[in-house]
C-alpha cells in the first residue's frame, strides 16, 4: 500500500509531459491525472495541501508545514529530539594527563589508549559490551607504575560519564548483571542513585595479570564510583583464572550500566526516585 501510495502521489504530482496527438487524448490524459490526484488525496490528507505549496529553503516554511500537519489530525508531530548523551572529561595532573569521551547511545565503538596495555583491553569490553562509544586517551608516569594512570583514568571516566547521564531524568537507575567466562562467574549490580558506593568481594588468585598489578581493579572501581556518583556491588561467585575473573567482571560492568543508563519510556522526563531528584553527594 505505502509504494502504491508513494507511486500514485508521485505521478499525479509530475505527470510525463509528452505531446499529444489529439485534443481527445488530452482531456483523457487530463482526466486520468486528476482521478489520481483525488484517490492520492484520499489516501493522504496532506496532499492536495501539500500541492499548493512550494518547498524553499526558508527556515519559516518548516513551522507552517509542522502546523498544517497538526491541525489535520491524522498526522502526530514530536518537536522533542532525543537528547545526545555525551560526556567529556579533561583532567590533566603532574603525574597525568587523561581526555575521556563517552556517548551513551553508541555502537560500542572503543578507542582506548592508556598506555596500560591490560587496562585497554578491559575498557574495550566495556565500550563492546555497553555498547558505548568510548574514546580515552592518557599519558601518564607508568614508569613508575600504573597506579597513578588508572586512577586519574577511572575518574575521569566517572566525571564524563556523569556528564553524559545529567540529572538522571528518564533512566532505569538500576542495573543488575551477571556473567560467566569459563569457571569465572562475576555478578555486577548498577544504581545510578548519586551516592558513590563501591562493594567488591573478588579474590583474585595472581597479584598480576601480564604486567597489570591486580589490586587495582578494585581501585579502578572505586575511583570510577567516587567521580560517577555510582553505588556498585560486584560479587565474584566463581573462578580460579585471574584474567577470567577481572574480564567478566568488567563485562557484567558493562551489561548492568547499559541496562540502568537505558531510557525507560515509561518515566520520560521524570527522575527516577520518589524524592525527584538524584544528585551527587
Amino acid at each position: 500500500m505505502a509504494i502504491q501510495l508513494s507511486a500514485m502521489c508521485r505521478e499525479a504530482s509530475f505527470p510525463s509531459l509528452r505531446n499529444s496527438g489529439s485534443a481527445v487524448e488530452c482531456k483523457c490524459i487530463s482526466r486520468r491525472i486528476e482521478e489520481k490526484q483525488a484517490r492520492a488525496a484520499e489516501f493522504c490528507p496532506l496532499y492536495s495541501s501539500l500541492r499548493s505549496i512550494r518547498v524553499s529553503s526558508s527556515s519559516a516554511t518548516i513551522p507552517a508545514l509542522r502546523s498544517m500537519a497538526a491541525s489535520n489530525g491524522s498526522v502526530s508531530v514530536d518537536d522533542t529530539a532525543p537528547p545526545v548523551r555525551i560526556g567529556r572529561e579533561i583532567r590533566n595532573t603532574k603525574e597525568t594527563k587523561v581526555d575521556v569521551s563517552i556517548g551513551l547511545d553508541g555502537t560500542g565503538n572503543c578507542d582506548c589508549d592508556t598506555g596500560i596495555p591490560f587496562l585497554d583491553h578491559m575498557l574495550d569490553q566495556i565500550a563492546s559490551h555497553g555498547l558505548f562509544d568510548l574514546s580515552i586517551k592518557a599519558v601518564g608516569d607508568t614508569h613508575i607504575d600504573d597506579h597513578h594512570t588508572n586512577e586519574d583514568v577511572a575518574l575521569a571516566f566517572g566525571t564524563a560519564l556523569a556528564r553524559a547521564i545529567g540529572n538522571r531524568s528518564g533512566i532505569h537507575r538500576y542495573g543488575d548483571f551477571s556473567v560467566p567466562l569459563d569457571e569465572a562467574l562475576v555478578h555486577v549490580v548498577v544504581d545510578l542513585c548519586g551516592r558513590p558506593c563501591l562493594r567488591y568481594t573478588a579474590t583474585i588468585p595472581t597479584q598480576r595479570v601480564g604486567q597489570y598489578d591486580t589490586q587495582l581493579v578494585e581501585h579502578f572501581f572505586q575511583s570510577l564510583c567516587n567521580t560517577s556518583g555510582m553505588t556498585l556491588h560486584i560479587r565474584q561467585l566463581d573462578g580460579t583464572n585471574s584474567h577470567h575473573i577481572i574480564e567478566a567482571m568488567f563485562k557484567a560492568f558493562a551489561r548492568a550500566l547499559r541496562q540502568a543508563c537505558e531510557p525507560d519510556p515509561r518515566r520520560i522526563g521524570k527522575v527516577p526516585s520518589s524524592k525527584g531528584v538524584l544528585s551527587r553527594m
